[in-house]
């Protein structure tokens, strides 16, 4: 039997381990939630710190000085915002002897001191500290050698014509090593790859070819090499090679000569958490022992399959490349992110990170962190955001927090607090309860006015020209994230992520899961659950399979209840997977798949054998007038439809208002409602809830004051209420008894 080692035993392992919060001294969240109306409506009107808004600090240089932290962190405080993550970058100023001015190197003794300064001072502001391990974005930096640097499988194709007898190999640089060379037929551009044969015949820098070579034919040429990317936005002295994420060596030599060297400014006090920004290690796709870590865990070997991954013609090229992408799923969970997790355990911090984009991390990724962290305000199509805030309701994280504002009216001092508050609410609509502010730039007083700025930022800090109403806007902030940590998600769809076909469409270069998985669910899903009225989450084959229950009409994960899940254009799904979700259908859960149902297993291996398991039970589920399962074949409208037969919307809106958002939670005591007109005109309607027989109080987040909400009817099983919202405004509804 062929053997595939799995991610889902260092998922497993590392779920059970937050049950027991003492195997680190820390927990990856530290709330008190109230415990009954009273006490939450005393809250609200008063949120705790641990709710704020956070900023991202970008230290110029560095050349942050003791005197200018203080004072920066002091106008933080004052202005509502609970903490920040110190993010060193590059100078904006030359060192100026006349002046005292100096830029210190990254690492530096001078920068330890720095940052030692900040901790104790946050600490005696309340303020809570995070730390990017590292300059920049993505880790890397001078201690990466070539050897260690972000990975790439290097494809050269040469034209062959009959007569030709040898044909030099292309250069191979320092860090790069070849690996296979084929002969195929046809053209550099159009090659076959089943009656190929690999060349060994190489001798002083020649390749030498068969005499009986006769039409056209291609060399192809794979070598092991790097991407060759530094970087981006690094600090003095932290200028390098990134580093390569699939490479546990690397890893574990970043995080000695980095890592523990930070961890030097804090001693007994590490910070709150630190922090791993945007991946975005792009073309990365090899390294250097992957065809050994690839036959250990696909019990296949690799490498005459190597034309086939870079063709991309026919089934086999797409298995292959599946079992390609699955493999650096795996190396990128396993060397760099479960290693990094350790670390941090050891250090007794906690490891918030942006686990989206290149290497290749899936949904069920954000298992092996503490603070797993979203980006992009984008709630009517797939998005990093949601993609973090939906593996945190399964695997049980109250806590999601996003970078926002990033490019908000780029340059800075453009946005108004309006925009500031309308892109917010698009976050909250999204899942997110801790805004994390891109952000706020260092500025010394030899800058003067408005100071500086980071390129791809808004600007927070107190040089921008309405800061004296700063506090309410984060005031607004604070009391939105904190009322939609209180309870639990309320969602009841669950959409799948077609982690399979994202793998199988892998290219050279081209290899990140959340980048395809936009096209791959398509334009028209997600906006039409929304309008429909129904909340979702989506989920991934790990959590499906290693956390997931069926109980009797719905999908339980953890705290979560699913009585509806959707196949979005599935093609490729385990065997396991689909397993499950028949036995989800037999106890009373809608299932339903859309433009196509699943008829393929995943990968190369055995996939004859599984392929018509699936497609015996996929015929089962959604073909003939009796078929348990649903098949919509429309996304543009009929998923909405559908849904609406099967299971009331939790929020129906008369007259429809697409511009109008919700996000549901749902405690012991109440249920709890944010709505967020999204555009710029005011929109009226009546709204109906899926709560029965419960009291709808009006909650102003402006002022934490509480009204009852006027019923206008108690139709079966709902409440309706009118819902009259400004442009770009919000309100929260709370029902309880």
């Amino acid at each position: 039997m062929i053997r595939s080692k799995q991610i889902i035993p260092l998922i497993t392992l590392f779920f059970l381990s937050t049950l027991a919060p003492g195997f680190s001294g820390v927990s990856p969240q530290h709330l008190t939630s109230p415990k009954n109306l009273a006490s939450l409506q005393k809250a609200f009107e008063k949120p705790p710190d641990d709710s704020r808004i956070m900023v991202r600090w970008w230290w110029f240089g560095p050349s942050a000085t003791n005197a200018e932290l203080e004072r920066e962190m002091k106008r933080m405080k004052e202005a509502g915002i609970g903490g920040f993550e110190v993010q060193p970058v590059y100078p904006l100023a030359l060192d100026d002897p006349a002046s005292g001015f100096h830029n210190y190197p990254f690492l530096s003794d001078q920068y330890i001191a720095a940052l030692r300064f900040a901790s104790s001072q946050a600490r005696q502001l309340g303020l809570r500290m995070d730390l990017t391990l590292g300059s920049g974005w993505p880790y890397g930096g001078p201690n990466i050698p070539v050897t260690q640097a972000a990975g790439a499988l290097r494809f050269r194709v040469v034209a062959v014509t009959s007569g030709e007898t040898q044909v030099p190999l292309p250069a191979i640089s320092t860090g790069e090593k070849l690996i296979a060379v084929f002969l195929e037929k046809g053209a550099p551009n159009n090659f076959e790859t089943d009656t190929g044969q690999e060349i060994t015949d190489i001798e002083n820098g020649m390749v030498r070819l068969p005499a009986d070579l006769e039409g056209r034919h291609a060399l192809l040429f794979f070598i092991t090499s790097r991407t060759g990317q530094t970087v981006k936005r690094a600090a003095v002295g932290a200028e390098g090679f990134v580093l390569d994420h699939y490479d546990r060596a690397a890893v574990e030599k970043y995080l000695k000569v980095v890592g523990d060297r930070l961890m030097q400014a804090f001693g007994p006090n590490p910070p709150h958490a630190i922090f791993c920004d945007s991946l975005e290690v792009y073309g990365s796709d090899w390294t250097g022992d992957f065809l050994r870590e690839f036959r250990a865990r696909r019990g296949y070997d690799l490498k005459p399959y190597l034309p086939a991954l870079v063709s991309g013609v026919g089934a086999k090229p797409a298995s292959v490349r599946h079992d390609w992408g699955q493999t650096l799923t795996e190396l990128f969970n396993e060397n760099f992110v479960d290693q990094v997790q350790a670390w941090a355990r050891h250090h007794r911090t906690l490891f918030r990170a942006q686990l989206y984009g290149t290497p290749p991390a899936i949904l069920s990724s954000n298992a092996l962190v503490d603070l797993p962290e979203g980006e992009g305000a984008h709630w009517k199509s797939f998005a990093p955001t949601r993609w973090a805030s939906s593996a945190n309701h399964l695997y049980g994280r109250p806590v999601t927090s996003s970078e926002t504002w990033t490019w908000l009216h780029s340059p800075a001092f453009r946005a108004t607090p309006l925009d500031f508050k309308a892109e917010a609410d698009v976050h909250f609509l999204e899942g997110i309860n801790q805004l994390v502010g891109h952000g706020w730039p260092y500025s010394p007083g030899i800058a003067g006015e408005p100071g500086w700025r980071f390129y791809a930022s808004t600007a927070l800090n107190a040089h921008n020209p309405w800061w004296l109403v700063m506090p309410d806007v984060a005031r607004y902030l604070q009391r939105v994230s904190f009322m939609l940590r209180q309870g639990k998600a309320a969602n009841d769809v669950a959409v799948y992520l077609p982690t399979d076909d994202a793998w199988a469409r892998f290219s050279p270069g081209k290899a990140s899961v959340s980048e395809v998985m936009n096209k791959l669910l398509g334009p028209h899903l997600i906006p039409s659950l929304l309008d429909a009225g129904y909340g979702f989450d989506f989920i991934d084959d790990a959590a499906i399979n290693h956390l997931g229950k069926v109980e009797q009409g719905a999908l339980a994960v953890n705290d979560n209840r699913y009585p509806v899940v959707i196949l979005p254009g599935v093609e490729r799904i385990p065997v396991a997977t689909l397993r499950k979700l028949d036995d989800f259908v037999r106890h009373g859960g809608f299932l339903v798949a859309t433009r196509r149902t699943p008829s393929l297993a995943p990968g190369l291996a055995g996939a004859e054998t599984q392929t018509s398991q699936i497609r015996e039970m996929a015929r089962r589920l959604f073909e003939g007038p009796s078929a348990p399962a649903h098949f919509v074949k429309d996304e543009d409208a009929e998923p909405g439809k559908t849904l609406s037969s099967l299971l009331p919307p939790d929020v129906s809106l008369s007259p429809a208002t697409p511009e109008v958002g919700f996000v549901h939670r749902r405690t012991d005591f109440a249920d709890v409602y944010f709505l967020a007109n999204t555009g710029n005109e005011a929109r009226s309607t009546k709204a109906t809830f899926r709560v029965p027989g419960m009291q709808p109080e009006w909650w102003d987040p402006f002022t934490g004051k509480v009204r009852p909400a006027l019923v206008l009817a108690r139709p079966q099983g709902a409440t309706t209420v009118g819902l009259d919202l400004e442009p770009y405004g919000s309100r929260i509804l709370v029902f309880s008894h």
